[in-house]
């Protein structure tokens, strides 16, 4: 076989055989990042922090409202003056 047609056909075989490998690692990729979702979404669902509902870093208790008969109102307004 003349040397310049098996130095071709080397380098369309070499050509092919990257395609392949790119393509396989893509595959892979793909299927690791669903897999990694998947998981995600089972395993780390997001709980927001509590946010305090007043300005001095308190929260709204229902139940101490309920007991001073004063529902709605603030802590920091039963004392004030």
């Amino acid at each position: 076989m003349h040397p310049e047609i098996l130095r071709q056909l080397t380098d369309q075989r070499g050509r092919e055989m990257r395609t392949r490998a790119h393509q396989a690692r893509l595959v892979r990729m793909i299927k690791s990042a669903r897999r990694g979702r998947d998981l995600a979404d089972v395993a780390d669902e997001f709980v927001p922090p509590p946010i305090p509902d007043y300005v001095d870093g308190s929260f709204r208790s229902e139940d101490a409202a309920a007991v001073d008969g004063q529902a709605g109102h603030a802590p920091a307004a039963q004392h004030a003056a």
